[in-house]
């Protein structure tokens, strides 16, 4: 057993306000009385029918933590519980009394403690354990042409990106519920620009995971001008990117200073998101050096390699469970120096570095170009990140009774959380994987990505066409003269003319910036031609263009690469 303490904190501090927070680990769950035959006691039908769709097993990792280890725990320690980790097999304690955890020195069910935080007052006493379900709403998908007028304050960052095109189609995220992680939801219970949301029953679930407490609308607005760029629906002034889908909304922020604990946080909503069925976590919190312990940020950038930090754990393993997470790529666009004097470059934050998150960066379109504020990547692994950006400068938000600009990937980022929960709901087959790639692929520099941009500004209608990419074309048509196959393709693309035609044809293979990849001029007949065949071996993934021109006909044909 590995016990991570300062000596200083084991001196019976036992003033009666403060209290140290310690992550313990458990090293096994053996006898637990879970059953993963009975999977309904902890996970909701509507988060196993999630499961079923994407072919994902009920497994060990979904078994909650033994209880009768938390219970001894706490017994031994006198300690304050605070949350549990069914997926890295944890809890959470507060003590009064640091030295109160050298009583689980030695117990073979513990495998490892950790100190993740320190409060000069009582962050809380309870202990309660609520865990909320529901079942999904559903609405008639209907077919609208909507404009500027009816996005108005928004219609920027919905045209920037495209997502007008799915709203237009009838998908406005209907039936998809999507978990926001943030500080604080103050005045989302009583903005006029939620009352569709409360109004139809999709506000589904609330827990304030700082202090034990149901209640979210306190502390901090941050997360309500979060809520109101997916959720917000006033049509004439304000329309959010999914405006019609369910949500569940968890703080796990704790705003005076930055502590461990609120990664800890972090996993234990993700869990209880996984638990309610939901499909989408997006959270806009992102963590570089702490405040507490003394010195912790000092080597922290090294762990941003995508799968150290728990919250990139949590970003991991909740994709693993079939959720999507979407996460901020962070400020520190121009760097800073903590109070300790430790420099923290213009990196992204944790989770943004997680390997399987889809992270954000922010747009300014004043400059065209990157926010300066927006985090760069890549990752301490070398992965690219953020994934793509969106407009974050000057987006349109709430106000606390009306509405108003905000600035940073926090508000770029759950933009493309509601897009995601629409083009999910288009194509409801597929994963989240799936969902991630379609994005990436389809941003305009996918082919040229940049540190603060990643793969560019996402094109949804794009994306929507690349999950329903078919390998079989369909027969000619007067319109659709030219067939290419297989879609998707590998190394090669075969090309298809309609036997009506006789005339000379340029063909062009582009990318989604114009850039050309291929071309050929050929004279085709009346009749059967032979195929065409363009290799293109090495070509990156991605979505192209194939072009093809004649003196009385045109047509543009999208591909898949993969």
């Amino acid at each position: 057993m590995v016990i991570w303490l300062f000596v200083a904190f084991l001196l019976c501090e036992t003033a009666a306000a403060q209290q140290y927070a310690f992550q313990v680990t458990f090293s096994d769950k053996n006898n637990t009385p879970y059953s993963l035959s009975s999977p309904l006691v902890y996970l909701s039908a509507r988060a196993l029918a999630r499961r079923a769709t994407q072919g994902i097993a009920v497994d060990s990792t979904d078994l909650p933590v033994n209880p009768a280890y938390v219970d001894s725990v706490l017994t031994l320690t006198g300690g304050v519980f605070h949350e549990t980790s069914r997926w890295l097999n944890m809890c959470m304690i507060l003590l009064a009394d640091s030295s109160a955890i050298l009583h689980l020195a030695g117990k073979p069910f513990i495998s490892n403690i950790k100190l993740v935080g320190y409060y000069a007052t009582d962050l809380h006493h309870r202990s309660s354990n609520i865990t909320g379900t529901t079942n999904p709403v559903t609405t008639q998908r209907t077919t609208t042409s909507f404009g500027s007028a009816y996005y108005s304050d928004t219609w920027t960052q919905t045209q920037m990106v495209n997502g007008n095109y799915l709203h237009d189609n009838g998908y406005q995220g209907q039936g998809k519920l999507i978990a926001v992680l943030d500080a604080g939801f103050l005045s989302a219970d009583t903005h006029p620009g939620f009352d569709s949301m409360w109004s139809s029953g999709r506000m589904v679930d609330t827990f304030d995971f700082t202090f034990r407490s149901t209640n979210v609308f306190t502390q901090d607005g941050h997360g309500e001008q979060v809520l109101s760029t997916m959720a917000g629906y006033v049509p004439g002034t304000f329309v959010g990117s999914a405006p019609l889908a369910m949500y569940a909304l968890y703080i796990t922020e704790y705003d005076p200073n930055d502590q461990p604990l609120e990664l800890d946080n972090m996993i234990s909503a993700a869990e209880r998101a996984d638990s309610l069925g939901a499909d989408i976590i997006t959270e806009s919190l992102g963590y570089d050096l702490f405040d507490y312990p003394p010195g912790s940020g000092q080597d922290f950038y090294t762990d941003l390699d995508g799968k150290t930090t728990v919250a990139a754990k949590a970003a991991n393993i909740a994709t693993k469970k079939g959720m999507l997470f979407i996460a901020t790529a962070g400020n520190d666009g121009g760097g800073y120096t903590s109070p300790e004097g430790i420099f923290w470059g213009n990196h992204i934050m944790t989770p943004g570095d997680a390997d399987s998150a889809l992270t954000i960066g922010s747009w300014d379109t004043d400059i065209n170009g990157p926010a300066s504020t927006s985090g760069y990547g890549p990752n301490a692994d070398s992965v690219i990140k953020p994934d793509v950006t969106t407009l974050g400068q000057e987006a349109s938000v709430f106000s606390s009774t009306g509405y108003t600009i905000g600035s940073g990937t926090s508000f770029s980022t759950p933009q493309i959380a509601g897009w995601a929960a629409c083009l999910w709901q288009a194509n409801p087959n597929a994963t989240p994987y799936q969902i991630r790639q379609a994005i990436i692929q389809c941003a305009s520099s996918y082919t040229n990505p940049g540190p603060q941009i990643g793969y560019g500004i996402p094109d949804f209608e794009c994306t929507n066409y690349a999950l329903n990419v078919k390998d079989t074309p369909p027969p000619f048509t007067p319109a659709k003269w030219v067939i290419a196959a297989p879609n998707p393709f590998n190394n090669e693309i075969k090309i298809f003319v309609s036997p009506n035609t006789s005339q000379n044809v340029n063909f062009c293979l582009m990318d989604m910036t114009g850039k050309k990849i291929a071309s050929l001029e050929t004279y085709l007949y009346t009749g059967y031609n032979t195929p065409i065949t363009i290799s293109v071996p090495g070509l990156p993934d991605g979505v192209y263009i194939l072009q093809a021109v004649s003196s009385t006909q045109q047509e543009v044909i999208k591909l898949v690469k993969n």
